[in-house]
């Protein structure tokens, strides 16, 4: 029996599982969110919400906390700066999980796990993208054209080229 045991143990060993909830945690903090299972979300779900705890007292020791858990310096950064402060009013609850479908090897449900108010990022990252994306394919296709041109002129030289060489041999018999 397991009585007052709390946590997922995850199929893991506890270096592993711990390894990769700090990982899941500075992921979310700097991706704003992360699709993973349902059961990973859950585990990871009351790190999320220290680390914001954290965030919001906003001190140094706090900080330091936070730096010795997330694995980068800018997640501790953004934490404080971005994510915390968005979450001033707030005494809780700081994540949505949101179950998607499930995934076609193992048949695990899938779930995104978000940080709450972080749609007007998310819409901001997909415009940047979609600009991003435009911009490349403008220039691909102008690279293209300009390929095209080339080869057309290329082929047109050759082909003058040809013309002279056989009306060359023309005039010399």
């Amino acid at each position: 029996m397991r009585h007052k045991v709390a946590g997922y143990k995850l199929g893991r060993t506890t270096s592993h599982r711990r390894a990769m909830l700090r990982n899941m945690v500075t992921s979310i903090i700097m991706e704003e969110r992360i699709e993973t299972t349902v059961i990973k979300a859950k585990a990871v779900r009351p790190s999320v919400e220290k680390m914001i705890t954290l965030g919001k007292k906003g001190d140094l020791a706090a900080r330091r906390q936070a730096a010795s858990y997330l694995m980068t310096g800018e997640a501790v950064t953004k934490l404080f700066d971005t994510v915390a402060p968005r979450f001033g009013d707030r005494k809780g609850g700081y994540t949505r999980i949101v179950r998607t479908a499930w995934r076609k090897g193992d048949g695990a449900e899938k779930a995104f796990i978000e940080l709450l108010g972080s749609e007007q990022v998310l819409d901001e990252k997909r415009q940047k993208r979609s600009e991003i994306r435009a911009k490349r394919a403008e220039e691909n296709r102008k690279a293209m054209e300009n390929a095209d041109a080339e080869n057309q002129a290329q082929a047109n030289m050759a082909a003058n080229e040809a013309e002279g060489k056989t009306e060359g041999s023309d005039k010399k018999e």
